[in-house]
């Protein structure tokens, strides 16, 4: 819309709309051409979003060749300075990212009463105006109502929040945000919400909502900033409709960094309450729960988070001291705990101590974090990885894994770890539909699609294995897991050449974690070529000797390829004796169908407790 009026007032400044004069404390500033229409176009729509494509429409023909983000980032920041306002703390125009802006003050016309002569002209017009609107009223009233009918979302990504900060070491930050908005969200039985892995991949990238949407099948979007200075977080956020794009609500929330959890939370809550979807009493009380933090105990435990997504052994290990130094800070914060927890199971490579101590000390770490908070799903998935690693307590470690999911149905890692315990327990079409799952939940995960693959390995569906797994291969060619999916499909394809070269492809790409070469190794011994495969032997007991927790049962492949049953049995007694938590895929894997027969075999099986 025009306003008709020839000045508008909004906040301290004043803005005369012929002159393109810019009024303030009796001082008159002359706005450039791009500032001044940007300027226009928010008081026009104030407290609204204005789109950067209709900012782009406004400022330049369709047919004028420009560098349409740098003018308008140029124009806005322009703007920004004649106003005396910044985007990290807005008083007129805030930033939406990737969306557009909005004027945050309201907007008062200025305008000279019309003279006598003209009221009479004005009745007349207004009453024209009255009549067509009721005719048009009629016709257009079921459009009318169709737009402002309410919402009903199912399905959202929520994408990574901006970092304000300026600062490239605050990024942990506004990516902890995220994270922890998606959980809240995940808790939701009722919506479905796209795991982190997946969104990141936006992080920095200006594509259109309705474009992200598609490639993540969700109707909606929320996107937003973080910003912390000091001990006071700020955080923006809005819900966009994906298709038609459509701005439903936006909000900003300002806290003290000790509230943050609970700014997580109102925030899921307002989500919630604006699509209008159904919240179960449980879900209800988790989302209205929630308990101060300590600033400290906080940033320590992101700082945490984000060396442990880096997943080296280096890493691991600085996160261990990130979350042990969480702990001091706030020894009841449970998220804390069940990080710690995570670091003494993975990767191998990084524990200082037997794998029964750190499994002990994973399991008290992730009950300590339960006793604190039983709904947090991911302490739930540590034991059930505990259980079924270290105690071989299948039907606990299910237990587990359902009270995860229950707690949160859109944790995609819930899901995933799901459907390797089914697959383990040869329940193989209950774990191809897990994987799914949190494939749905994690559609561009490298980890939910490659173990989508893995569960039709387990399963010998090797087709279709193959074919999930040259999917992934699409997504990032130097992910190591695919190749040693990949590797072993053929090789009980009979494509033997083509496992050597995907094993070998794979070995060279790894850099933390179970060591593949035994993998490798009963490649070469399968295929015939002794030398290479007791080559690996030797290799592979130097790590044993070192106390590589899985060399041991990676020798028991080997020796199996080879065809030497009586090593590779001894091999599989003394990890099962050990411990090693590898040992839970022998009843799945297919590469131990040699020994299957075997007495001694089928009485492993029963000493692990799997069910018949």
């Amino acid at each position: 819309m025009s306003l008709p009026a020839q000045t508008v007032r909004f906040g301290s400044f004043r803005l005369d709309l012929r002159a393109a004069e810019l009024q303030h404390n009796g001082t008159k500033t002359k706005l450039p051409e791009q500032p001044f229409q940007v300027l226009c176009e928010l008081v026009e729509h104030p407290g609204e979003v204005v789109t950067r494509e209709e900012l782009r429409q406004r400022l330049w023909r369709s047919d004028t060749f420009v560098d349409f983000e740098h003018g308008l980032n140029t124009a806005v920041k322009r703007l920004r300075e004649l106003l005396g306002d910044s985007a990290e703390n807005p008083r007129y125009i805030e930033t939406l990212p990737r969306h557009g802006y909005r004027l945050m003050v309201p907007v008062e016309k200025l305008g000279a009463s019309p003279a006598p002569g003209r009221r009479r002209k004005v009745w007349w017009a207004v009453s024209a105006l009255l009549m067509v609107t009721v005719a048009v009223g009629v016709v257009s009233r079921q459009r009318l109502l169709e737009s402002f009918r309410p919402v009903k979302i199912e399905s959202l990504a929520v994408l990574p929040l901006e970092n304000l900060s300026g600062n490239s070491e605050e990024e942990y930050f506004a990516d902890g945000m995220t994270e922890a908005l998606i959980t809240e969200l995940g808790k939701v039985s009722a919506l479905r919400v796209i795991s982190r892995q997946s969104v990141m991949q936006y992080k920095g990238t200006n594509k259109p909502v309705p474009k992200i949407a598609r490639e993540l099948d969700v109707s909606a979007v929320v996107e937003g900033s973080a910003l912390r200075i000091g001990d006071k977080v700020r955080i923006t956020t809005q819900l966009i409709q994906a298709n038609p794009e459509r701005h439903l609500w936006s909000e900003s929330y300002e806290r003290n960094l000790s509230d943050v959890i609970t700014l997580q939370r109102e925030v899921a809550q307002a989500i919630t309450r604006e699509i209008r979807v159904s919240l179960t009493p449980q879900e209800r009380q988790s989302l209205a729960n929630a308990r101060p933090v300590s600033p400290e105990a906080y940033e320590a435990y992101l700082k945490g988070r984000y060396h442990t997504d880096r997943f080296t052994v280096e890493d691991i290990r600085k996160a261990r001291v990130w979350f042990q130094r969480a702990i001091e800070n706030d020894p009841h914060y449970a998220p804390a705990y069940a990080g710690l927890a995570n670091t003494y199971r993975l990767p191998p490579g990084a524990w200082d101590s037997s794998v029964r101590e750190s499994y002990e000390t994973a399991r008290g770490l992730a009950q300590k974090a339960i006793d604190i908070d039983s709904t947090l799903a991911e302490a739930h998935v540590l034991l059930s990885n505990i259980k079924s690693e270290y105690d071989r307590d299948w039907a606990g470690a299910e237990e587990e894994s359902k009270r995860a999911i229950s707690i949160n149905p859109s944790d995609a890692y819930a899901h995933v770890q799901y459907a390797e315990l089914l697959s383990e327990l040869t329940r193989h079409d209950e774990a191809i539909r897990e994987a799914k799952s949190a494939l749905q939940l994690d559609p561009v995960s490298l980890s939910a699609n490659c173990e989508l693959g893995y569960t039709l390995y387990w399963a010998r569906r090797y087709g279709e294995a193959t074919e999930q797994f040259q999917k992934t291969l699409e997504l990032d060619r130097n992910y190591p897991r695919t190749y040693f999916g990949l590797g072993r499909t053929y090789l009980e394809k009979g494509m033997g050449p083509e496992a050597l070269l995907a094993l070998e492809k794979g070995n060279s790409l790894f850099v933390a974690g179970n060591n593949p070469d035994g993998i490798l190794g009963y490649a070469y011994g399968a295929l015939g070529d002794r030398g290479k495969a007791l080559k690996i032997v030797d290799q592979l007991k130097i790590l044993r000797d070192q106390g590589d927790p899985d060399a041991t049962f990676y020798l028991a492949r080997v020796y199996t390829g080879l065809g030497d049953k009586d090593r590779a049995l001894e091999s599989l007694r003394q990890a099962y004796e050990e411990h090693y938590p590898s040992m839970e895929v022998i009843k799945s894997d297919p590469q131990f169908d040699r020994l299957r027969s075997d007495p001694r075999f089928q009485a492993m099986l029963r000493r692990m407790n799997f069910p018949p």
